[in-house]
This record gives C-alpha cells, structure tokens and sequence, in this order.
C-alpha cells in the first residue's frame, strides 16, 4: 500500500513539473503573435475607414434582435458556398472589405485573412469569405470586444487545410479614438510559418 502511495505521490510530482514546460510550449506563439499584431496591425486600427464602417454599421445593427441576427448568420452561410451571394458579395465591395483585402496583401503572406465585426459580433469587412456572418457567439469577440478596450486574444494553433501552413487567430478590440470606448474588433489570421 505504502508503495502505491509513493507511486501515486510521485507520478503526480513528475506531471506537475511537467505541466509548465507543455503549456509554454503550446503557447509559444502567443508572444509573437502579440508583437506582430502590436507592430503591424494596431496603427491602423483608428484609420478612418475602419472606425466609421464600424459606427455606421453600429447604428444600422443597434436595434436588431437575435432572432433578426441568427436570420442575417442563415442567410450568409446559404450563401458563403452557392454561385449566386448578393448578401456576401455586397461586404466584399464595401470599401473597409477593400481597406481589408489591400493591408492583407501588403503582408506578403503574413496575414492570411481579416475580419472587422461591429458591437453585435457581426461582419462589416473582410478580406476573404468567411463561414459565417455572426461572430459574437465566439471567443474572438467576446474575449475582445465583450472584455473591453485594449485586448488582444490570441487563439489556438491549426494547421490551414488549402496551404498546410500553421496559422492563429489574434482579435483586438477596436475602439473610437474620440471616446476610448469599444465599438467593435478585428480578427487577423497569422501564417505562423512566417513569424
């Protein structure tokens, strides 16, 4: 019995010891993460285009419903895949879709997509189709936007199925540079085979 105990006492120092060296390993890309949404992302943040698309879209969404939200997510996702996508293909012209579209190929690869998304956690641009039009049932906007100004969450790794590339999330907040307050965030998808 005493040797099941000394056993059992020092299996579980072992994972304790452990246990530090493997979520730091597994949260290695957070950091530089971090510093290339710090360095090349947050500056233009505040640029007009993405603050007013931002407001305008506010004052449009403000009143819906989340019934009226989930029909908007429905109807996009119909569309997301089918020939005919006139909802899709309206965000894809709106000119923060193109400010969007314009900064992802300035990265040269880094960047591999980028959504902005108003105070509900819907799309207003985006640089490449997304599966889905209403993001605020996800971590990406609520661990920024619901968590208030100045927050970077930096999501897991995966590996990018059409490029195989490794590749995480990073979402700020993004508030108006007149009040300091949240009006929305950015997801920015990362090539992390290039950082």
């Amino acid at each position: 019995m005493k040797s099941n105990q000394i056993l059992t006492a020092m299996l579980v120092a072992t994972t304790a010891a452990f246990a530090p060296i493997a979520a730091t390993a597994e949260e290695a890309h957070v950091a530089p993460v971090k510093e290339f949404i710090s360095a090349n992302v947050e500056a233009w943040l505040t640029d007009p285009v993405v603050v007013g698309a931002i407001k305008e879209q506010n004052a449009k969404t403000s009143g819906l419903s989340q019934a009226d939200v989930d029909k908007l997510d429905q109807d996009w996702r119909a569309q997301a895949t089918a020939a005919d996508k006139p909802f899709v293909n309206e965000v894809l012209a709106r000119e923060l879709s193109k400010f969007l579209m314009e900064k992802k190929e300035g990265s040269e690869g880094m960047i591999t997509e980028m959504f902005v998304m108003d105070a509900k956690g819907l799309n207003v641009g985006q640089s490449d189709v997304t599966s889905d039009y209403w993001q605020g049932d996800e971590a990406k906007w609520q661990n920024t936007y619901g968590a208030g100004p100045g927050v970077v969450f930096v999501d897991g790794v995966e590996e990018d199925e059409s490029t195989q590339a490794l590749q995480s999330q990073a979402s700020v907040t993004i508030s108006d540079p007149e009040s300091g307050e949240p009006i929305g965030a950015i997801t920015v998808g990362i090539n992390l085979d290039m950082l």
